[in-house]
């Protein structure tokens, strides 16, 4: 969801793309379908590095990675979101930059739970440690990096991407009418969403959140599309029978998911994307989370935190957020979710030449080639890296 603007955008303004799929999430139904549905080419690069704990994942995304970047050698190098792909690809980038001459871009820059915890957090945190550009996707961000020591200079706001995907592709959403075929009335259903490790990992906690989902469908159906880890730990956990009350699907693809959470009176989930989206969308979101990296969303009172206790996840469920009015193309969520943040990246980096007027910038004169390896793009953490080359070259000479 979030590789598909800033691509579009980039090959508009004449960069030639190069597509690295590095196989993190590997699941046809939460992979292979965003390619389809976003309209993203196939990979020229795939690296199948697959399932593994987090240090071996990443580690073996930066074996894999190292020799293609190498062989690229672009200008710069740009990772989406939080995701172990993104910590990866920003470590060999990072370690390869004298040599090779690259630079490092993070597209959600700045973003914070507070949670370390969290995988997430640390692979946020290292990332913007060691980039040389900062795109943030709300004004929150800079206040983080700010604290956290960070050259204002290298910071930029361009907004949330993901923005520029719902805008997109809401119509062909809205076409599909998910719902309909759900047997559900838009408006008269909850869709839930949940995946954290946090969540889904321990069979106590995994308990109270689908009693609460049970609770819930007694009074109004629910609609849940399962994440193949939650499905695995339900039935490694004997918790199978918990899902009777519910509309359960195979996981969605980003459209199919997108027209199911449009007509929904509220969206129960764990999801940062969701969070956003339902934000942008005016449906009310109620977060099963203590924290939350999207503040805006409550802070804008469009997101509600409850945790994970039973009681909470029913009152807030039949007492959302209100459900704002939203015109049939809409614009954006919250000011700080303005969208067009896709269009902001090809020309994002003349901050960093120096040039005082950046129009007179010699990056833009002198062909210079931008590098993806774009980790995130749907909101389950599924991911892919991406090198980007101009049309001219570098330093007299011929590379990529």
């Amino acid at each position: 969801m979030k590789v598909s603007p800033i691509l579009a955008a980039l090959r508009t303004a004449g960069h030639q793309a190069v597509l690295l799929h590095t196989g993190q999430h590997y699941d046809i139904g939460m992979s292979d379908v965003f390619f389809e549905d976003l309209a993203l080419p196939e990979p020229d690069f795939h690296l199948g590095v697959g399932s593994a704990s987090h240090a071996e994942q990443t580690a073996r995304i930066m074996m894999a990675f190292e020799p293609v970047l190498r062989d690229v050698a672009p200008d710069w190098v740009l990772v989406v979101g939080d995701v172990n792909s993104a910590l990866a690809a920003a470590l060999v980038t990072s370690k390869l930059r004298s040599d090779l001459g690259c630079r490092l871009v993070h597209v959600e820059a700045g973003v914070r739970s507070g949670d370390w915890t969290m995988p997430e957090e640390v692979n946020r945190v290292l990332t913007d440690q060691v980039a040389d550009l900062l795109l943030t996707p709300s004004r929150d961000a800079h206040i983080n990096l700010a604290r956290e020591g960070i050259d204002d200079g290298r910071v930029v706001f361009v907004g949330n991407v993901m923005t520029d995907s719902l805008l997109t592709h809401l119509d062909s959403a809205r076409s599909r009418d998910v719902p309909a075929a759900m047997g559900l009335e838009r408006g008269r259903y909850v869709v839930v969403s949940l995946h954290r490790p946090s969540n889904v990992d321990h069979a106590d906690r995994l308990t109270t959140i689908l009693r609460g989902f049970a609770a819930i469908a007694g009074r109004m159906p629910v609609a849940f599309p399962l994440h193949p880890r939650t499905r695995r730990n339900l039935e490694a956990f004997g918790l199978s029978d918990l899902l009777a009350p519910l509309r359960t699907t195979e996981p969605l693809g980003y459209l199919d998911m997108l027209s199911l959470v449009d007509g929904a009176a509220a969206c129960l989930t764990d999801s940062g994307g969701l969070q956003g989206e339902t934000t942008m969308l005016g449906v009310p979101c109620v977060t099963l989370r203590d924290e939350t990296e999207w503040v805006e969303t409550v802070s804008a009172g469009c997101n509600v935190l409850v945790g994970t206790d039973e009681s909470a996840i029913v009152a807030a469920a039949m007492a959302p957020p209100v459900r704002r009015p939203v015109p049939a193309h809409p614009q954006s969520g919250p000011a700080r979710h303005g969208g067009h943040g896709g269009q902001s990246l090809p020309e994002s980096h003349w901050p960093l030449c120096n040039a005082s007027v950046a129009g007179s910038c010699p990056c833009r004169s002198s062909g210079s080639s931008l590098s993806l390896a774009c980790p995130s793009f749907c909101t389950s953490g599924s991911t892919i890296s991406r090198a980007v080359t101009g049309t001219g070259p570098r330093s007299g000479s011929s590379k990529r």
